[in-house]
């Protein structure tokens, strides 16, 4: 259940009253915070195996929001352009992105969250982090995440080892949190996707990652909560995953079980149950700038909603 109180503070009764009759409750009270938004990226995420780990810390944010394990990602089910929808808020006939070389992107057209944000809002403080390295460089053309962002973090999974890199990654997220006031944060998770493609399976190995995924949730979580000026801000925190996967932990088709993704949205602004009847990857982008309070310019073409937020 969400919370929220109406304070009288240096307001006069009349304004007071009004606030508290003519708008609701939460719309008043978010009114007086400021909008944050962490976008954690878990790779490779089937939600029905989803559903039957224990991820303590996945299920107390969508208590406190809402979770549905019927979105949808698109065709190709492959990480790049899984990923390109998920930051961009378009679908692969637009950002160009159809396997994992990249080729044919068109990012400078249609970029990043981020970047749009760099863009709109300059002031705006925002990072990112990914252990997948295409995500984050690029030799030829454009990364997925622009070097625009104010901080970028970029590591190799299969030089590090992915759990490594993956604890590495929140580490860097947390130290962020700790010691600067980012407004936008994403944070890449590349570990179960590994674990399964190395495992074959979405067995104990596979299920395992997905349970150590949830701890970095959790540590991400805490830091936020740990923020001095944690009241004083509106934090919505959205988590997704790129593709889902056959049995044998291969994707890239265009099967039920390979489209198939979960979508959390989590915070004070969230509104549950407020799922329309189709949620889609490139809602994502679009429901962080959102709650931003960046209008959205038609001119961009962006194909997804906001979901579940106050607006």
């Amino acid at each position: 259940m969400i919370k929220h109180r109406c304070k009288l503070s240096f307001l006069t009764l009349f304004i007071w009253i009004s606030a508290c009759t003519e708008s609701t409750p939460e719309q008043a009270g978010q009114d007086l915070l400021t909008p944050k938004v962490l976008v954690i990226g878990i790779d490779g995420i089937r939600p029905d195996v989803l559903m039957d780990v224990n991820t303590p810390h996945i299920d107390r944010l969508a208590a406190e929001g809402l979770l549905t394990n019927q979105a949808m990602t698109g065709y190709p089910s492959v990480s790049g352009p899984g990923w390109s929808s998920m930051l961009n808020g378009v679908w692969p006939d637009k950002h160009g992105v159809t396997d994992n070389s990249f080729d044919g992107e068109r990012y400078n057209d249609f970029p990043d969250f981020l970047t749009r944000i760099e863009q709109i809002r300059p002031e705006l403080e925002t990072f990112a982090v990914a252990d997948w390295a295409p995500l984050g460089y690029s030799d030829q053309g454009s990364p997925t995440i622009s070097d625009a962002v104010d901080v970028k973090h970029v590591l190799d999974g299969y030089e590090l080892g992915w759990a490594e890199a993956d604890t590495k990654s929140v580490q860097l997220a947390v130290e962020q949190l700790e010691t600067s006031n980012p407004d936008a944060l994403f944070v890449y998770l590349g570990n179960p996707d590994e674990i399964s493609h190395e495992h074959s399976s979405i067995g104990s190995e596979y299920r395992d990652a997905i349970a150590l995924a949830d701890e970095h949730v959790g540590v991400l979580v805490k830091a936020i909560h740990d923020r001095v000026t944690y009241l004083e801000e509106d934090w919505l925190i959205l988590s997704s995953t790129d593709h889902g996967r056959r049995s044998d932990g291969g994707h890239g088709g265009n099967s039920e079980e390979e489209r198939t993704i979960y979508f959390l949205a989590s915070g004070p602004s969230v509104i549950a149950p407020t799922l329309p009847d189709s949620t889609y990857i490139v809602d994502v982008a679009v429901t962080a700038l959102t709650h931003l309070k960046i209008q959205i310019d038609p001119s961009w073409q962006l194909d997804g909603n906001p979901v579940g937020i106050l607006r």
